[in-house]
């Protein structure tokens, strides 16, 4: 089996995909406090790093995406698959698990 090198620039999502890198969990809490690895929750937030080309509809026409690259987005907490390219951690989701578009 030939081995496969993976980077951001080779992922292309396909269908209603989106590629997103994750953004840094929080560090500390609001009082100052630093929290170890295992007390920090998952981020909900990421960049838009890749799309897809679009949800395909019944008459065979693509559904235009409503996110885009470089957009800041909130996803739900347990969507997608993570997939770790280096040191960087990316989800790939349904554009249906995008909550919000943040500004």
């Amino acid at each position: 089996m030939a081995a496969v090198t993976l980077s951001v620039s080779t992922v292309k999502p396909l269908g209603d995909r989106v590629f997103v890198k994750v953004s840094a969990a929080e560090e500390k809490t609001a009082g100052g406090l630093y929290l170890p690895d295992n007390a920090k929750e998952k981020p909900q937030v990421g960049e838009v790093v890749a799309l897809g080309d679009g949800k395909r509809n019944d008459d065979g026409s693509r559904q235009q995406m409503e996110v885009k690259v470089g957009d800041k987005v909130l996803y739900s907490k347990y969507a997608g698959t993570d997939i770790k390219l280096g040191t960087e951690e990316y989800v790939l989701l349904s554009e249906k698990d995008i909550l919000a578009v943040v500004a």
